[in-house]
């Protein structure tokens, strides 16, 4: 007898659905760190606009390049689908092993990280209260997650919708609040690096890449991809560049630069110690709203590779009761707690995090970049082609291998260590073509 169909993912997300998800990955915790890192590595307030408005371009450049590959090829494999069809199994099953382990539960044990560093400002837990915090929030989400798709896409929409209103406030804060005169006059002598502010510039908008995860859920798919990126990407470079604004009204250049908590800055300005005292708890909230996208799109990535090796085929099952894969957002939560468990220990947790997963991530950026002119050669029937080809994906490949070398140089031995992991995985290549 035949056996019966295995259950799989239900195609119940709208185009507003997905560029909710992408916003809420995007628009996290970045924009409250790095304006004040790229301030001190630009020479005047132009140039600061510059390197965010060359950020946001970057960005698109990336949306049209997945709107193309997203339309052609939806699966909830993502990434991992993109580079199976362009280069064959053995790199999709080694990048499946480089999210698994560095980029998506590094990213995940980052952004809990943030997450648990303002949470101890509001309810300190002694000496490791940052891990355990960042440790309760991963639980937490993941809990939700294995609950039910339905239930996670209705907190995502609360959690983006209170993380745009967190911006909001700081904007009209920063535009009704300026610097004084004396402020103003205060210039130190600049000695940056306008490519190291591009580094952080594209630090921060990352995370648009998320929205390929939501393929295999998306509704009509080859057509709403392309609309959900773009849609994403507008909302996330219009609110970029309004933040800063605020920010460099109220501050100026110079109290940028210097500022350790921008964000908290302007708000002190505006509403005294009470408003920098609650800016603690939106961060809270815009750290959980990345946490939990990052989260339910990484978990799909193992769903896809459980389902083409039977090997490890037991994540490769969808649960049709709540609608996720069970088994994959299992495995993924404790891999995650152990990288918090070795960033607690080491006591700068989100700063090693972030080496750890940078070069490995640009690295198949890179991949999927180089994929696109691939599928092109190809030939075949595209349900969108993106214009101006093929400057954007050479300006993507470009843009990758900047961020390897910087990465590379400036993050140290955690970027070691992230590529070190990868290389432990090569293995995996002869194992997929044996299997």
């Amino acid at each position: 007898m035949a056996s019966p169909p295995q259950p799989k993912p239900l195609r119940t997300l709208s185009v507003i659905d997905g560029a909710v998800f992408l916003i809420g990955v995007v628009v996290g915790i970045g924009i409250f760190k790095t304006p004040s890192l790229v301030a001190a590595n630009v020479p005047n307030e132009a140039a600061f606009y510059g390197v965010w408005l060359l950020g946001g371009c970057v960005m698109l450049v990336g949306a049209l390049c997945y709107a193309e590959l997203g339309s052609a090829h939806p699966d909830a494999g993502g990434e991992y689908r993109f580079l199976t069809l362009a280069y064959g199994k053995p790199a999709g099953l080694l990048f499946a092993w480089a999210r698994g382990t560095v980029i998506q539960t590094g990213a995940i044990a980052a952004v809990a990280f943030v997450y648990g560093e303002y949470a101890s400002v509001i309810l300190p837990l002694g000496a490791y209260s940052t891990a355990i915090h960042a440790a309760s929030a991963v639980a937490a989400l993941t809990a939700l997650n294995l609950i039910g798709t339905p239930q996670t896409v209705w907190t995502q929409w609360g959690l983006t919708s209170l993380t745009i209103a967190t911006k909001f406030v700081l904007i009209v804060s920063g535009a009704l609040v300026a610097p004084a005169a004396s402020e103003l006059a205060a210039q130190p002598n600049f000695s940056g690096s306008v490519g190291l502010a591009t580094v952080f510039v594209l630090l921060t908008y990352g995370g648009w890449n998320e929205a390929a995860y939501l393929g295999g859920e998306l509704k009509d798919a080859r057509h709403n991809m392309v609309r959900t990126l773009l849609i994403g990407t507008a909302a996330v470079i219009a609110l970029y560049l309004a933040v800063n604004y605020a920010y460099l009204h109220s501050l100026g250049l110079s109290g940028l630069r210097i500022s350790q908590a921008i964000a908290s800055d302007v708000m002190r300005r505006f509403l005294g110690d009470i408003g920098a005292t609650a800016l603690s708890a939106m961060i809270c909230v815009c750290a959980l709203s990345t946490l939990s996208v990052t989260i339910f799109t990484g978990a799909r990535t193992y769903y896809a590779v459980g389902r083409d090796f039977t090997f490890i085929r037991q994540l490769g099952v969808w649960e049709s009761h709540g609608d996720n894969p069970k088994n994959a957002l299992l495995l993924q939560c404790v891999i995650a707690l152990s990288l918090i468990l070795f960033g607690g220990f080491s006591r700068e947790g989100f700063e090693a995090m972030v080496a750890y997963t940078a070069p490995v991530f640009w690295f198949f950026l890179l991949l999927v970049a180089i994929s696109v002119m691939i599928f092109r050669k190809r030939g075949g029937v595209l349900p969108y082609r993106m214009p101006f080809y093929p400057l954007p994906p050479i300006l993507l490949v470009c843009a990758s291998v900047w961020m390897i070398w910087s990465s590379l140089a400036y993050a140290g031995t955690g970027a070691l260590i992230g590529v070190g992991i990868l290389l432990l995985g090569t293995p995996l290549l002869w194992l997929s073509r044996k299997s």
